[in-house]
């Protein structure tokens, strides 16, 4: 079974071609992504016992990037040691991430392929996995929760970014985001797939998955940038869980 929506996936296919240009339709990514990376290392350091400040601190860390576009998430990963599979349901994207991360000198396994299609090939299971920006578009996020969590070996670590559902997330990320500011093309997002913390909660425990954490992410406006939030989760926010150990 696939929860891949065409829909969705020809959106980002028609966009593959920008992925590493900072001021193209994946301007909103390439800002966003300092925080979501703090966020990601401080969670997998934390998770595993990793010194941030170490030459190489992810060595012999497996991690899954799934939805992982041109690889804004796979490099930095690759970086700091881990071993890398980024996965993306949208082809156009693969040979973009390929290239860049051949240009960049880094070893990384891209496929086009799902998340499900992976446990149904006996893919090995991963450290972590991240799934960012992801689960409000596909077709049925329990039915992917549950692929990610049969991708985790038991102790591993999932990282899940998604937006929220509520009027204000509306006027910021559809309104603003799409008609106002144009940082993406119209129609991007659905605002109906968007998903509150604690409806994301829910289908975290149902597919198997311990949730241990959540933390917003909150634009600034008068510094331009994005900062991590413990209390502001209207918006953007992200989510660490666990497979727990058998």
């Amino acid at each position: 079974m696939s929860t891949v929506d065409p829909g969705e996936i020809e959106k980002f296919q028609a966009m593959a071609a920008e992925w590493w240009d900072p001021e193209g339709k994946f301007k909103p990514l390439h800002m966003l992504n300092p925080c979501r990376l703090d966020y990601i290392t401080g969670q997998i350091a934390g998770e595993f016992d990793r010194d941030l400040s170490a030459p190489r601190p992810f060595e012999g860390l497996r991690i899954l990037d799934i939805g992982c576009g041109g690889g804004l998430l796979s490099e930095p990963m690759a970086r700091l040691g881990a071993t890398v599979v980024g996965v993306d349901a949208a082809g156009r994207n693969i040979p973009v991430a390929e290239a860049h991360a051949a240009q960049s000198g880094l070893e990384i396994d891209y496929r086009h392929t799902t998340a499900e299609a992976l446990v149904v090939s006996g893919e090995a299971p991963f450290d972590a996995v991240l799934n960012m920006e992801v689960v409000e578009h596909v077709a049925d996020p329990a039915a992917y929760l549950r692929a990610c969590h049969d991708l985790l070996r038991p102790g591993g670590l999932m990282i899940a970014s998604t937006l929220n559902r509520n009027p204000k997330s509306y006027v910021f990320a559809i309104v603003g985001a799409e008609q106002v500011m144009r940082w993406l093309p119209k129609g991007t997002h659905d605002w109906r797939k968007f998903i509150t913390p604690d409806e994301l909660y829910g289908l975290l425990r149902d597919a198997g998955l311990e949730p241990v954490d959540r933390m917003g992410m909150v634009f600034n406006f008068a510094r331009w940038s994005w900062r991590l939030s413990p209390d502001d989760l209207s918006v953007n926010y992200v989510t660490a869980s666990l497979r727990p150990a058998a």
